[in-house]
């Protein structure tokens, strides 16, 4: 049975815990202007869990001049009602990240609190509908500052009226809002694309799709033979809907599948904190072995599809090499023959490219790549790796050529582009916990050196007396 006082109670534990644990008290930030009107200290992109996290962790810290902004509408948010077609979490139940700590802030608490202790006991994995509605009373709760349907379409380097660096970012709404610091919380592609072989968006666009797309419309697919080019759980995901709806679906891989996920090898302290730490060859080695590792499908999720014998086949080692289209339907060369389908969905990931991203494209030239920087030894080479771009320690871009774009430094990117950096990302619900504080303290770190002589000064003019001397009970001399 659910907790006899739910989440009133629990909301009334929450805060008692923020109070008990919010030490320092002390404010420290001073408003800044531009062009007379208010400047924010943080603007956030994306209001994901990997978004609405980090303003908390900024507002514990006494950074509450902040904004987040996403371009869906409320609710729409991040994939959990969107584009990612799994009923649960990969993620195990017991892993936390959001709370930052703070127990009576999890997902179990909130669980229990409307379902009883017991229903979570029940519970295999976290169900997406749920994940999905936590976070939006997690933002309710906490206070979050949140504008949607709007995007960030510029960044461009400004000053403050104060003579001090700022980023002025240009909204889809022709604002434009002035910056010290600028977090990219932009998700799996902030830093590329969801990628497909040119030979597939040559494709009519009413018979091929990305496994990120929101408007796949599963139901016209009744009857259809669809081919899913992945290996990966998105695919799976995928199939498993379209199988759902009456298709009959052919998956290809390139290799064969595999039941291991190296993404829960990484899941121990030492790796979740310091990763970032360690020497860049050893960066690249062990991130790059998980990287290129063929993600397992997870139980669930192979369940969900085997639950269709005679409308399922996966092709492994048969990668595609070309597809057009002949007569009505789609006609896929692969490499063991020709496949003729109805529809094509790829489930083939992310690549990182910034010259992609329209907010960065216009200074990617700027942006140190680990190409740029890491040189990797004979036989270890990989262009996708060597793609990425090379973070500095606090998640922020670095210049290509230093002294040519320092005002990069103030921007912070927490997504996919980071991993190779990092180990762990914003994206990463068992990593957040390390993640988001080390990020939260890089920026502090910035706006606290970053205002270095009002501080000095104000140290100088501290005169709070803690008690009134009685001279007359003092000698002197």
């Amino acid at each position: 049975m659910p907790q006899s006082d739910g989440l009133p109670a629990l909301e009334a534990q929450i805060a008692r815990d923020l109070e008990l644990t919010a030490h320092p008290h002390a404010e420290w930030m001073v408003p800044r202007l531009h062009g007379g009107k208010p400047a924010l200290d943080v603007l956030i992109v994306g209001a994901g869990q990997s978004g609405i996290v980090t303003a908390f962790g900024l507002m514990r810290d006494r950074v509450s001049n902040i904004l987040v902004i996403d371009r869906a509408p409320e609710g729409k948010e991040g994939p959990w009602t969107t584009f990612a077609r799994m009923p649960t979490l990969r993620s195990p139940k017991l892993q936390t990240g959001p709370d930052l700590g703070i127990p009576s802030l999890t997902f179990q608490a909130w669980y229990e609190a409307q379902h009883g202790a017991k229903a979570f006991a029940d519970m295999n994995l976290i169900p997406s509908v749920d994940w999905h509605d936590y976070l939006a009373w997690y933002r309710r709760l906490l206070r979050i500052p949140v504008r949607n349907d709007v995007a960030a379409t510029a960044i461009n380097p400004g000053r403050l009226d104060d003579g001090g660096p700022c980023l002025l970012v240009t909204l889809s709404t022709g604002e434009v809002l002035a910056t010290r610091k600028l977090v990219l919380a932009t998700g799996q592609d902030g830093t590329g694309e969801w990628w497909m072989p040119d030979f597939v968006r040559a494709l009519p666009a009413d018979r091929r799709a990305h496994t990120c797309q929101t408007d796949i419309d599963f139901a016209r697919l009744k009857g259809k033979t669809v081919a899913l080019l992945g290996g990966g759980a998105s695919a799976m995901d995928n199939a498993a809907v379209a199988l759902e709806h009456g298709a009959t679906v052919d998956l290809f891989c390139r290799r064969q599948p595999t039941g291991v996920q190296r993404y829960r090898w990484l899941t121990f302290a030492g790796f979740l904190r310091h990763m970032s730490d360690v020497p860049d060859l050893w960066r690249w080695r062990i991130m790059g072995n998980i990287m290129r590792a063929r993600e397992g499908f997870p139980p669930d999720t192979y369940t969900r599809v085997m639950a269709f014998p005679d409308a399922f086949t996966m092709h492994t080692e048969r990668g595609w090499t070309d597809a057009r289209m002949e007569g009505d339907r789609v006609r896929i060369e692969t490499s063991r023959g020709p496949f003729h389908a109805d529809f094509v969905i790829c489930g083939t990931g992310i690549r990182q490219d910034v010259r992609l991203r329209p907010e960065l494209a216009p200074f990617a030239d700027k942006i140190a790549l680990w190409s740029d920087r890491f040189t990797p030894p004979p036989g270890e080479e990989d262009p996708l790796l060597a793609a990425h771009p090379y973070f500095g320690p606090n998640y922020e871009f670095l210049e290509k050529t230093p002294g040519e774009a320092p005002w990069l430094a103030d921007i912070h990117h927490f997504g996919i582009g980071s991993t190779l950096s990092f180990g762990v990302s914003g994206s990463s619900i068992n990593g957040m916990n390390a993640a988001v504080p080390k990020l939260v303290a890089g920026i502090t770190r910035g706006l606290f050196t970053g205002d270095l002589p009002r501080h000095w000064q104000s140290l100088l003019a501290y005169d709070t007396k803690l008690l009134e001397l009685d001279w007359s009970k003092i000698k002197t001399g």
